[in-house]
């Protein structure tokens, strides 16, 4: 595994860690301020622009946090772009998830979140090139 990769990955680790722990300070951090960002939460319409994103994860991580968990990650580096796939495990749910991140001031910074409801759980197998969380 390269060293980008490592690196999306932490990254991918540490937006996890601030949606299971309500951390909107961490998620604000996480997302991109330069480059144009988006989210589709399950059942959402799409949310376009920071203000608009930032907005929805304040609204989804008031309160009561999702007790939220990622598996079966893999990163896919383009260059200064890269994607995450993975699992979103909640209480009485499993979800499949793309994570969107692009180099920003040397760091890698989300733009854009999808995540869908899966119609059955998949086998529990590390991906090609990649790890299972």
């Amino acid at each position: 595994m390269s060293r980008s990769e490592i690196e999306v990955l932490e990254a991918n680790t540490a937006f996890y860690a601030a949606f299971a722990g309500g951390d909107v300070a961490a998620m604000e951090t996480l997302w991109a301020r330069e480059a144009p960002v988006a989210c589709v939460h399950p059942g959402w319409d799409a949310l376009r622009g920071r203000e608009e994103v930032m907005a929805s994860w304040r609204a989804v991580l008031g309160g009561q946090p999702p007790a939220v968990t990622c598996t079966s990650a893999s990163a896919h580096v383009l260059g200064e772009t890269a994607f995450v796939i993975c699992q979103e495990r909640l209480p009485g749910a499993r979800l499949v998830a793309t994570n969107v991140f692009v180099r920003e001031a040397g760091a890698w910074r989300l733009v854009h979140h999808q995540a869908g409801a899966l119609a059955r759980a998949p086998q529990e197998a590390p991906p090609p090139g990649g790890t299972l969380n």
